[in-house]
């Protein structure tokens, strides 16, 4: 299936642009999984586990709609569990030199309503 060229610079310009909702400590079952690499980045459907603010599992979806664990360790670039800042993760990187970013999809705040033009009589 066929991806926008980069499918994380147009997550990252819609949170900056529209914010985020906390996301808060649970399983949240609809997250963006983003594989980064210097040939091009891939989106792929999956879910997280956020304790204390922090993510802790990763699962992407097959594409039977089941679920794999991202069976790697994984840290930030401190070496440290991965934050969220404004609905996406920092850096993720895996033991074996893989990077991704989580996006929290259904925490990104909705666009803003535009005011309706008045429509002005014509028999004035």
């Amino acid at each position: 299936m066929a991806q926008e060229a980069d499918c994380l610079k147009k997550l990252e310009h819609s949170f900056a642009s529209r914010g985020s909702y906390t996301v808060e400590d649970a399983i949240h079952k609809n997250v963006i999984v983003v594989q980064l690499s210097t040939t091009g980045n891939t989106c792929f459907n999956g879910k997280a586990r956020v304790e204390n603010g922090t993510i802790n599992t990763i699962f992407l979806e097959l594409e039977d709609s089941t679920y794999t664990i991202l069976d790697k360790k994984f840290t930030n670039e401190k070496k440290s569990a991965p934050s969220i800042n404004n609905g996406i993760s920092e850096l993720i990187l895996t033991e074996d030199g893989e990077k991704y970013k989580i996006v929290f999809i259904e925490k990104l705040k909705p666009k803003s309503k535009s005011f309706k033009e008045a429509v002005i009589p014509e028999d004035l």
